[in-house]
């Protein structure tokens, strides 16, 4: 069947031919982990998604919010894979700031002890430029 004439095409195959997910096992079970939304709703595996759809997946700690404007049942490489679908510019923005929040939230102190140099920089700094 060619690319035109498909009406829809299976949740789970149209999400890995999209590469949110590495496998088409991973992306059922995502689906029937609740992790995926069709248009507002809980949907199942073999749901068919149509060009239009808006699906909301979350993913780890990102969420997305995508149209769906190209339908395909082949994975293919990323650059292809991303035609296949619109990100809202809510969701790009939701993303960016929570990635943002993450990198401030880490620890600030260094995992391994300091060298030689940076003992010597934090005695003068405790000091007072004394050695």
């Amino acid at each position: 069947m060619s690319e035109s004439q498909k009406q829809s095409i299976r949740a789970d195959v149209w999400l890995w031919a999209a590469r949110f997910f590495k496998t088409r096992s991973l992306c059922r079970q995502a689906i029937e982990g609740g992790k995926v939304e069709l248009n507002g709703a809980h949907c199942k595996p073999s749901k068919g998604v149509q060009v239009g759809d808006t699906l909301r997946i979350t993913r780890a700690n990102e969420r997305y919010e995508i149209a769906v404007t190209a339908l395909s049942d082949k994975r293919g490489p990323a650059a292809v894979a991303q035609t296949l679908y619109a990100e809202s510019e809510g969701s790009v923005k939701a993303r960016e700031a929570a990635r943002e929040m993450a990198r401030l939230s880490r620890p600030v102190a260094p995992d391994t002890r300091p060298d030689k140099q940076a003992r010597r920089e934090l005695r003068r700094f405790k000091h007072g430029g004394e050695e």
